[in-house]
């Protein structure tokens, strides 16, 4: 973080600005008085604002009364949710390669995350169920998955997401859907199409919670706006937990939260487009190195390349840093399946993007 001159690569985050009719929004909340508390549960208005949202991209009916729940945060909403639902002792099945906040969290919660590595069949990730029911126990509680992906990009398919909840059901399991990155998605008939969430297939009495930020698709990270969605009584009691935690999220950042929701489609896809293009940049660009292996990502703005005979990928981002001055994530940190391969964010400037995959060229032709 103390170098000068390096090109990153390794933050989860767009580098582009909080667009401007958010901050303008953010502003007229202010000058309204938009500076008190507001509900646990957070602004009604906002929260009739997200359920009309999953009304309009999902065709899901929420009622933002007893199923949504405002937080400071993607990551708070992952952490009341997971909180809510694990007790000391009781464990959780994780699919990997993952943020790794997801398993901190239930280890914070002084409970046991089992990490099932999602494998890599031909071109594309997808998830090993056999795994998964070798891994249930008699503690198990809970089932944590993110689609899109950080790290792979990989999204869940509309199979997939069924057996996934097929799985939590049979074993009585709650289902958590990390669902964060769900508008930046490129495989849809459309840019700008979500991809589909867990909810179309849920009931609302499903043991099922979705966990969402305003962080990415808005690029609003430092905003520090998220919510959940799930069954009335984990959102009741994700309720409570907040008023323990943060109160609530901060109001006129709320109201901002509010304004991007009902008016941002425009500035998000032009962000897509950008994403897609820079995607497909270094897609090229990394199929040209040698002992390099990258799925093409359907989601997020994440790729996840392996690397012929790579066995310390923190050692190998730690040089690539020192001597040519690329920050890039090792695959290691993102837990099991991860070793191997390295994260590349590519959310930048083809400013940035263009050097740093000349850079990471010129490296592993001098590693050999």
């Amino acid at each position: 973080m103390a170098m000068d001159g390096v090109l990153k690569l390794y933050f989860g985050e767009s580098n582009q600005p909080t667009p401007e009719y958010i901050k303008r929004a953010a502003i007229q909340a202010l000058a309204d008085g938009y500076t008190f508390y507001t509900e646990n549960a957070g602004l009604p208005s906002l929260r009739r604002a997200i359920a009309r949202h999953y009304c309009t991209a999902q065709g899901v009916e929420i009622d933002p009364k007893t199923g949504i729940v405002v937080t400071a945060s993607g990551v708070q909403a992952l952490n009341v949710a997971i909180r809510c639902v694990l007790d000391p002792g009781d464990e959780a099945l994780v699919l990997t390669p993952a943020w790794p906040n997801g398993s901190a969290i239930i280890a914070m919660a002084n409970a046991m995350p089992r990490q099932v590595a999602h494998p890599l069949c031909g071109d594309r990730y997808t998830i090993d169920f056999d795994a998964l029911e070798r891994s249930v126990g008699a503690r198990t509680r809970l089932l944590l998955y993110t689609s899109p992906s950080n790290p792979l990009g990989w999204v869940a398919t509309a199979a997939e997401q069924r057996q996934l909840l097929d799985f939590s059901r049979r074993h009585g399991l709650w289902l958590i859907a990390d669902e964060v990155y769900d508008r930046l998605y490129y495989a849809g008939e459309r840019l700008g199409e979500p991809v589909p969430s867990i909810l179309r297939l849920a009931s609302r009495d499903d043991a099922v919670c979705v966990v969402h930020s305003m962080s990415k698709s808005y690029c609003m990270t430092g905003w520090r706006v998220g919510w959940l969605v799930a069954r009335r009584d984990l959102a009741l009691k994700a309720t409570q937990l907040n008023e323990f935690i943060i109160s609530h999220a901060p109001s006129f950042a709320q109201k901002a939260a509010e304004t991007a929701l009902e008016e941002g489609e425009a500035e998000l896809e032009r962000l897509l487009r950008q994403l897609k293009r820079n995607r497909d940049y270094c897609l090229a660009a990394l199929a040209s190195m040698p002992g390099v292996t990258v799925p093409k990502p359907d989601g997020a703005f994440y790729l996840f390349p392996r690397i012929e005979g790579l066995g310390d990928s923190f050692d190998f981002c730690r040089r690539l840093l020192e001597t040519h001055k690329v920050g890039i994530a090792p695959g290691v940190a993102f837990g099991a399946g991860g070793e191997g391969s390295v994260r590349i964010c590519y959310a930048a400037d083809r400013s940035v993007l263009e050097p740093a995959m000349e850079r990471l060229a010129s490296f592993l032709g001098d590693r050999g």
